[in-house]
């Protein structure tokens, strides 16, 4: 791996445990979108997309860059503005909420200290609120 994708420091993608742990909670949480009737209009937005399978790829990529590690999804894109990625898709305060609650329970699931549940649920939900384009 060239030296512009390796993670720099102590980062919170290590502090999860790396890219297994990444892709674990990826994993988990796409579960729970093709799994709980609650996430079920989120399922079907992915479905309309590339599909869930390729969602999966995409969002592993992203994470692992977002957490601090290999920038996997930038090296693929050219960027990973989130606004730009989520254009495409009508994105207000319930469907923000839907995929946050969806995350907060793939993040309980993956065995994470309470520590780190807290940490990346405040990047996500800066997140989440960054894909926003509707009111």
């Amino acid at each position: 791996m060239n030296e512009t994708v390796q993670p720099k420091g102590r980062s919170l993608y290590l502090e999860l445990g790396g890219e297994e742990a990444v892709r674990r909670l990826v994993e988990i949480f796409y579960d729970i979108v093709e799994q709980d009737e609650a996430a079920a209009e989120l399922h079907l937005l992915h479905r309309r997309g590339h599909g869930v399978a390729h969602s999966r790829e995409e969002q592993f990529n992203y994470l692992s860059g977002f957490f601090g590690g290999p920038s996997y999804y930038v090296q693929k894109h050219g960027h990973s503005r989130l606004k730009e990625i989520h254009a495409h898709v009508a994105i207000g305060p319930e469907l923000r909420d839907l995929w946050l609650t969806c995350m907060r329970q793939a993040v309980a699931k993956a065995g994470l200290s309470e520590h780190l549940q807290a940490l990346v649920m405040r990047h996500f939900t800066f997140a989440a609120e960054m894909t926003r384009n509707r009111d």
